[in-house]
């Protein structure tokens, strides 16, 4: 199986764990969009969906799933959505769409947070893949003057705005050995609105997509 084969199977798969007539968490990205065209084909079975991104919104649309604001919504049982990079103890890096602050969001309201990934993003030790950092426009450079204290090297991403009107710097060089302790300390920088490190709020569930099938971790 190719990558997006692999994509495709752990987004059908996640269906499994999205109730009868309920409001569906859904992610952003590649493999999130294999989970919305599995979802359209049971959309008759649940309530709708609340979303990280106008994209995803938008793809949601297109198969008629009803979208909902998250102010709206008293529960979210189930939310599904992928990572740039996934640890054993289930814990990842996420933002490479820049949709990091909305995910974080979204997760902290679901009762269950099921990870889709390909098994490329599963690795021992977080910080190879960039970690995004969502900053106020007018901190950029305050904030990166302190992350390189923290022993990275921020990247401005060229070019984008996420959802919310913010920018975004990767951070380069990062070993996030303590990942919950690394999460709080960059979220304590004057002007940071998130970061990528999704570790006080983990995954649950990971479906990993793998060349023998789709593999179960919780």
């Amino acid at each position: 199986m190719n990558q997006n084969e692999l994509k495709e199977a752990v987004g059908r798969a996640a269906i499994q764990y999205v109730p009868d007539d309920c409001i569906v968490g859904v992610g952003t990205g590649s493999t999130a969009n294999y989970f919305i065209d599995a979802l359209g084909e049971i959309k008759g079975r649940i309530q709708g969906a609340v979303s990280s991104s106008v994209a995803s919104i938008e793809r949601l649309k297109k198969h008629g799933i009803p979208v909902y604001d998250l102010n709206a919504v008293d529960r979210i049982p189930v939310y599904v959505d992928g990572a740039d990079e996934i640890n054993r103890q289930l814990q990842m890096i996420k933002g490479g769409g820049a949709a990091l602050t909305r995910e974080k969001i979204v997760a902290a309201v679901a009762d269950q947070f099921v990870c889709i990934c390909d098994e490329s993003k599963l690795v021992d030790v977080l910080g190879k893949f960039p970690l995004p950092v969502e900053v106020i426009p007018m901190a950029r450079s305050y904030v990166a003057r302190e992350l390189v204290k923290l022993g990275g090297h921020p990247v401005y991403r060229e070019g984008v705005v996420t959802d919310n009107g913010n920018v975004i710097l990767d951070v380069h060089g990062l070993q996030i050995t303590e990942a919950n302790k690394l999460e709080t300390a960059i979220n304590e920088i004057v002007g940071v609105v998130t970061n990528g490190i999704f570790a006080h709020r983990r995954a649950d569930v990971l479906l990993l997509g793998t060349a023998d099938g789709v593999k179960t971790f919780k």
